[in-house]
């Protein structure tokens, strides 16, 4: 498809509403085997024009006989005579913006609130029709992917985006985590955020892994060496996957909270009379001492006797000591640490850099991913608090925004514990403090409908489970007929992309990742034009020689 101002006929409109679309009768010419669910359409009307998506195709027919007595199957002429007036395809198109009514203007696409009048001729949406709604690719906008069946690039808002809060879904294997890689690089290349990535199998730092052709792709720290901090919990696995780290991360006993405890009530299946029992052990032993102290009792009695003294169960303070002296086998985990773990990620954080904590083999292991990311987690906000309310007391600056990049959210998030945790919080707290989530899931029914409800822009590959699809359209406009475009999305590099960071839903081919021509491209931007990381909002505009003399400066 070219630039034209107008797309190709497809037929006008014959009926419909704005909750459930309205239906185009397609002209003679125009087939229905050249429509996809998902397809761009505008219509033009009679003070107004609208883009929306195809929601639904159908065949239907003028005489309700002609379905009990179609033409004779080797009569191709009587078949064409019929087909295009007495039988017909139609369409059903979800208008979601109108457009500025003459090329040339700068108003920008509005909500549609209203839907195009009877007859109102419909069009495959033209290149520039999705130009004028998505944008073109510049320090604000970034390429995401495709439209289906056009060549046309579909940008993301990275303003917006970083706004609220990010979900990112999809089964096992539909390519969430380029997806996800993608979304990083444009939120890096832009400088609208700094970005904390609990990278539970180590895809997004040096290097990750493409399964369905066997091949290794580039993580962020090959791709922006510059502005990318690795840090890693085991580091003998760093070492064998040649990943280059700027931090071993040890995290200290004293560390641990008894709220970290609350939090793996799941993964250690503990009850929550025993989850409760840290709080009387840290009234016991004192903040920061519990842990080592209650691990450093000997045998079951000396557990049975300090279980009558803090007037827990005994039960119960067994339970917890069984499962707590698990965390033994955790070597990240020390007596003495050192340096705060959470304060030597923030300090990347506040110079723009981007963190990614890989966790090595112990991504395999649901208990430490939750531990780790959820102590880091509340630290970190602790500290964004105080930054914002000392720059609101005029204290000091405002602290960078920050985007918290967790994977199998559900773990974190279910109903029952989201109002608990400090994932939940975040959600809930819409960057109040400037920071905000990225959450990835397979199993998006598993995550609280509040915290779903506050995902500000939600990017979607193919899901199979009815309660996982209605899980994410929940409170979506639209969300009834934007279901039968989820559900036939293509298995592999598909995305329903809808939100805050769109001026509309779309599903996109999501842009290559992985090949050397790729690499490029990510790369391109920032030789242009990009923002040096470490200086307040990104402000300061960095050529690719004047980044290049920096990073030879840096090495020596």
């Amino acid at each position: 498809m070219g630039d034209d101002a107008q797309g190709r006929p497809l037929g006008v409109v014959v009926g419909g509403s704005l909750t459930q679309g309205v239906e185009v009768r397609l002209d003679s010419g125009a087939s229905v085997e050249d429509l996809k669910v998902g397809t761009f359409v505008t219509i033009q009307g009679a003070r107004h024009r609208f883009m929306g998506v195809v929601t639904d195709i159908a065949l239907d027919s003028a005489d309700p006989r002609i379905k009990h007595t179609p033409p004779p199957a080797g009569n191709s002429f009587i078949a064409q005579v019929v087909s295009g007036t007495v039988a017909y395809g139609a369409i059903t198109v979800s208008p979601h913006v109108t457009l500025p009514a003459a090329l040339g203007d700068d108003d920008p696409p509005l909500a549609a609130k209203t839907i195009p009048s009877h007859f109102s001729r419909a069009y495959t949406a033209s290149q520039r029709d999705v130009e004028v709604v998505f944008g073109k690719e510049d320090e604000r906008h970034f390429w995401i992917g495709n439209p289906l069946d056009m060549e046309t690039k579909v940008c993301l808002d990275m303003d917006e985006l970083v706004k609220r809060s990010i979900g990112v879904f999809g089964k096992t294997g539909t390519g969430k985590t380029f997806l996800t890689r993608l979304l990083l690089v444009g939120i890096l290349q832009r400088g609208r955020a700094s970005s904390i990535i609990f990278d539970m199998h180590s895809e997004y730092g040096w290097s990750g892994q493409d399964t369905d052709r066997s091949r290794q792709v580039k993580g962020l720290k090959q791709l922006f060496p510059a502005q990318v901090s690795t840090f890693t919990l085991d580091e003998a696995s760093s070492r064998r996957r040649g990943s280059q780290v700027d931090e071993v991360l040890r995290i200290g006993y004293q560390e641990v909270e008894p709220e970290d405890v609350q939090m793996l009530r799941e993964t250690l299946n503990l009850s929550e009379v025993a989850a409760s029992a840290a709080f009387n052990l840290e009234r016991e032993f004192g903040q920061g001492k519990w842990l080592l102290g209650f691990l450093a009792l000997q045998d079951r009695a000396a557990v049975h006797d300090l279980a009558e003294k803090v007037q827990v169960n005994p039960q119960a303070l067994l339970s917890l000591y069984n499962r707590l002296d698990g965390l033994r086998r955790y070597g990240f985990l020390v007596e003495q640490a050192g340096p705060d773990a959470a304060a030597q990620i923030i300090q990347h954080a506040e110079k723009g850099r981007h963190v990614v904590l890989e966790f090595g083999r112990y991504g395999n292991d649901p208990t430490a991913y939750v531990l780790v990311s959820n102590l880091l987690s509340r630290r970190i906000h602790q500290r964004y608090v105080a930054l914002k309310e000392e720059a609101e007391g005029g204290g000091g600056r405002e602290p960078r925004p920050l985007v918290l990049v967790i994977e199998e959210a559900h773990k974190f998030l279910s109903p029952a514990i989201a109002s608990q945790t400090i994932f939940g919080t975040i959600a809930r707290e819409l960057r109040k403090y400037n920071v905000t989530l990225m959450v990835i899931d397979q199993r998006p029914s598993g995550i609280d409908p509040e915290v779903l409800s506050q995902l500000g822009t939600r990017l979607t590959c193919q899901l199979e489970n009815e309660r996982d699809i209605d899980a994410v359209l929940a409170g979506a406009p639209g969300g009834r007929q934007l279901r039968s475009v989820l559900s036939r999305l293509e298995s592999r590099q598909q995305a329903l992309l809808f939100g805050h960071a769109l001026p509309m839903p779309v599903v996109v081919r999501t842009r290559e990742y992985g090949s050397d021509q790729s690499y490029t491209q990510l790369g391109r931007r920032l030789g242009v034009g990009a923002r040096r990381p470490g200086l307040p909002g990104g402000t300061e505009i960095e050529t690719a020689e004047a980044r290049l003399e920096r990073e030879i400066k840096d090495l020596f």
